[in-house]
């Protein structure tokens, strides 16, 4: 067999992207021969996906499941809202949701060297085939997992395109020694909250200090704007924390289903009537390609250039 070099590897990563274990395996395939090494990853479709790696994918789905005490979630890129209604994406997201549960952690590393069900490829080498057989880009953003040691973990998933499958998905973990059918019911209800409020922690020791310490910095400030004495302005900062904490902390905000009662009275009484204490212990909240930057694209202008052309 060909001896395979690192600067091999290197000059045929430069003339097509592809990963660099791909790379070797086509060296080694074509004994070291750089252009039959060219066609061997294209004949795979593996030059091709490397290709498409550098668009934007912003597109595709977030897929959650929840099992009895235990749940996951994970984000699966496209480029367009098109590939994420085909089948083939669907079964993905849905099949890497199961094996993230399933391995009970949400690294991705270690996700993309678990065998793909069905077929003689690991997850990561799926992902490419995928790419090239739909023709966009495609990645693994994010995975988590939810669990807790007595209660029940529910899912919610918003605008979906399948169940488990859409645009906004949420695991709840609620802590409880009562019956879990009881529980599943506000659990789910907590998710749905959870989808609507956006919370950023689950009480107020869960907030992070900085985070805190700006928002006071920013209402103190704006506090003595209004000229009144310091001891005022401290009872006017602190009235404004507390609106603060009503707006992100889970247990402070108002229930979305009666738009009435705090999140804490509705589980204090849930409590009373289930026999055993009821606590929210963890919740995580995927939304759709949050956090991406997205190329604006300028239609009309395109439009220009062609006729130009």
């Amino acid at each position: 067999m060909t001896q395979v070099s690192a600067a091999m590897i290197k000059d045929l990563r430069g003339k097509t992207g592809a990963g660099m274990m791909d790379c070797k395996k086509a060296l080694e395939e074509s004994e070291g021969d750089i252009e039959a090494a060219v066609d061997w990853l294209r004949t795979k479709g593996l030059a091709a996906a490397a290709k498409k790696a550098g668009r934007v994918a912003a597109e595709g789905l977030v897929a959650v499941q929840a099992d009895g005490n235990k749940g996951a979630v994970v984000e699966v890129n496209s480029e367009t809202d098109f590939v994420a209604r085909n089948d083939q994406f669907q079964d993905f997201a849905r099949t890497l949701v199961g094996l993230v549960q399933a391995n009970g952690n949400g690294d991705l590393e270690a996700l993309q060297a678990v065998p793909y069900p069905g077929s003689e490829r690991n997850v990561a080498e799926e992902l490419t085939h995928m790419i090239a057989t739909i023709g966009e880009n495609m990645s693994l953003r994010r995975a988590d997992t939810l669990s807790v040691a007595e209660g029940v973990v529910a899912n919610y998933v918003h605008s979906a395109a399948a169940p488990g499958l859409g645009r906004i998905g949420v695991l709840v973990a609620l802590e409880s020694s009562a019956d879990q059918a009881q529980l599943a019911t506000l659990a789910k209800q907590v998710a749905m909250h959870v989808a609507a409020a956006s919370p950023q922690s689950v009480s107020t020791d869960d907030l992070d200090p900085e985070a805190v310490e700006r928002e006071r910095a920013v209402l103190s400030e704006q506090a003595r704007d209004s000229g009144k004495p310091e001891d005022i302005i401290a009872k006017m900062v602190e009235g404004r924390l507390r609106k603060f904490y009503q707006e992100v902390v889970l247990t402070e905000q108002t229930w979305v289903i009666d738009g009435e009662s705090k999140v804490a009275a509705v589980l204090e009484q849930a409590g009373k009537d289930l026999g055993a204490p009821v606590k929210v212990s963890g919740f995580i909240k995927y939304v759709l390609g949050e956090g991406i930057d997205r190329e604006e694209s300028d239609f009309a202008a395109e439009v220009a250039a062609q006729v130009s052309a």
